[in-house]
């Protein structure tokens, strides 16, 4: 069952905000880990090594570390003021 926001959604509400960004982290999550562990299955069976593949996971890993930081420590979701 999907998830439901009791009220409409509005970027401008922080706590919809703060979950829209936690969900948005959790996609970039799951394409991290299909996309990782699929190439590494496939130099697997290739019985290869590509020297980029190292690189290619540990700059990515790298971002979404960031943007673990930047959710949790950095965003502010208080509400804005038009003033």
């Amino acid at each position: 069952m999907p998830p439901r926001w009791p009220r409409k959604p509005d970027r401008k509400d922080p706590a919809y905000r703060r979950l829209d960004d936690r969900m948005n982290f959790a996609v970039h999550v799951a394409g991290f880990a299909a996309i990782n562990s699929g190439l590494w299955f496939v130099q697997t069976l290739k019985m290869t090594t590509w020297s980029w593949l190292i690189w290619l996971t540990g700059i990515w890993a790298g971002i979404l570390l960031f943007h673990l930081i930047y959710i949790v420590a950095i965003a502010n979701y208080s509400v804005e003021s038009n003033g």
